[in-house]
């Protein structure tokens, strides 16, 4: 079984374009609008897609001068997961990223600095996947391709 990218059917694809403001995009997507997901959203939405872990989201968030515990921005991370804003990359076992293009794609990771980039288009081809098993259906694909400098 060969498997594209865009055979995958996952949660909705949310793309965070410039123009909807913060609030906006969590009324949307069914989340209140609180002062922590505003501060939250507007270091992860505002401009171009980024990935980032809790630990860069809440130094990021302090830097800033608000009071947001590390829990929260877990907590909150975690529900832009389940609303489709931010996507979820496990790398490392428990080193998690949260990736606002929610997009199928693929990434490129740097591992002297724990740097994840995109893997532009469909570059990468997956073949010789297996069917699933009855009932269930491929719902993501993920590539991570390691890079050391040279």
């Amino acid at each position: 079984m060969s498997v594209s990218q865009d055979d995958c059917d996952g949660p909705e694809s949310h793309r965070i374009e410039a123009a909807p403001s913060v609030p906006e995009v969590l009324r949307d997507a069914g989340l209140r609008p609180t002062r922590q997901r505003l501060a939250l959203g507007s270091l992860l939405f505002g401009g171009s897609d980024r990935h980032v872990t809790a630990e860069q989201l809440h130094a990021e968030v302090v830097a800033l001068g608000e009071h947001v515990s590390l829990a929260t921005v877990y907590n909150t991370l975690h529900q832009f997961k389940r609303a489709g804003l931010v996507r979820e990359l496990a790398i490392e076992g428990s080193k998690a990223y949260f990736d606002t293009n929610t997009s199928n794609h693929n990434h490129f990771l740097l591992e002297s600095e724990g740097e994840l980039m995109d893997i532009p288009g469909n570059a990468i081809s997956v073949s010789g996947v297996p069917a699933p098993p009855e009932g269930m259906q491929i719902t993501h694909i993920d590539v991570v391709v390691r890079l050391a400098k040279k």
